[in-house]
C-alpha cells in the first residue's frame, strides 16, 4: 500500500518495544510507517497491529548496508520519494562484567548500536534531504550520560550515538534536516532481559535490586512524537533520566560513588 501523500516515518526495531510503540503512535497520528526489523514474524504482527494500509514492511539487518539501500528505496517508492522522519531505534545490550562478555557479544553491540545507526543516517539522507522539514531521530540512552558497571559496551555505544547525533545536528542543518537524540531511562522492553553468556543475571535484576523506576514504551513513544514537533536536540525519557542528567553535570562524584557500589553487588 502507498502513503497517499501522508507524512511518513521509517522505523528500525519496529517489531517490538519502543519501535513498535512509536509505529503505533505515528500511525495513530495519520502517518505512513515503514516497519523495519530483522524479526520477520514480529513484523507481520506489527503490520496487523497498525493496519496494512498504514505501513510498508521491511526485513532489515541494520548492519547490512546493501540491505539498507534496498529497503530505503522500497520505502521511497511507497511514499512517493519522501521521508519525513527516520527513527534509528534498533539496538541490543548484554549485561555483565566487561571481561566476561564474549568477543561476539561485544562486536554485536558495536555493530548494531553504532554501525547500524550510522548506516541508517547515511542510507536515509537522500530521502530526508528531499523532504522539507524532515527529521533524523537516533535512540541513544541515559546510559550515554554516565558509564554504568556491567554495561560497559552498551554505555560506550550509546555515548557514541549521542556524539554522532550532536555532530550530525550541526552537519545536517545545511541540508534542512533536523536531528534528535532520544535518551530513555530504563523502559519496559525485551532489552531488559539482556544478560551475558554463562550468567543468569540480567538488566532487569539490577533494576529490581536498585529500586529504579521503569517507564513504559508508550511514554518513550510520546517523547519521540514530541521531539519531531520540537526544536531541542536531546530528549530524555523519564523523570529518573532527567535527574541523572542533572547529577551527571553538577554532582558527578556522587554518581561515581553510587556506580562503584553497584559494581560490587553480587
Amino acid at each position: 500500500m502507498g502513503a497517499d501523500g501522508r507524512k511518513s516515518i521509517f522505523i528500525t526495531g519496529a517489531a517490538s518495544g519502543i519501535g513498535l510503540a512509536a509505529a503505533k503512535r505515528f500511525a495513530a497520528e495519520g502517518w505512513f510507517v515503514g516497519l523495519a526489523d530483522i524479526d520477520g514474524a514480529g513484523l507481520k504482527l506489527a503490520q496487523a497491529a497498525i493496519g496494512a494500509g498504514n505501513c510498508s514492511v521491511h526485513k532489515l539487518d541494520v548492519r547490512d548496508r546493501a540491505g539498507w539501500k534496498k529497503e530505503i528505496a522500497a520505502f521511497g517508492k511507497a511514499t512517493g520519494g519522501r521521508m519525513d522522519a527516520l527513527l534509528n531505534n534498533a539496538g541490543i545490550a548484554n549485561y555483565g562484567y566487561f571481561e566476561d562478555q564474549t568477543d561476539d557479544e561485544i562486536d554485536r553491540q558495536l555493530d548494531i548500536n553504532v554501525r547500524g545507526v550510522a548506516n541508517g543516517a547515511r542510507a536515509g539522507l537522500e530521502l530526508l534531504k528531499a523532504t522539507p522539514g524532515s527529521t533524523l531521530i537516533n535512540v541513544a540512552s541515559c546510559a550515554g550520560l554516565f558509564g554504568a558497571p556491567k554495561m560497559a559496551m552498551y554505555c560506550a555505544t550509546k555515548f557514541a550515538v549521542k556524539g554522532l547525533s550532536e555532530a550530525l545536528d550541526i552537519e545536517f542543518e545545511r541540508h534542512g534536516v533536523a536531528v534528535k537524540c532520544i535518551m530513555p531511562w530504563f523502559v519496559d522492553t525485551p532489552i531488559l532481559q539482556a544478560g551475558s553468556q554463562g550468567s543468569n543475571e540480567n538488566i532487569a535484576d539490577a533494576i529490581r535490586q536498585g529500586g529504579s523506576e521503569v517507564y513504559t514504551v508508550e511514554e518513550a513513544a510520546d517523547v519521540i512524537w514530541t521531539s519531531v514537533q520540537g526544536k531541542d536536540l536531546h530528549w530524555i525519557v523519564g523523570k529518573a533520566g532527567k535527574q541523572l542528567r542533572f547529577a551527571a553535570r553538577f554532582m558527578p562524584g556522587s554518581i561515581r560513588k553510587r556506580m562503584k557500589a553497584m559494581a560490587l553487588q553480587g
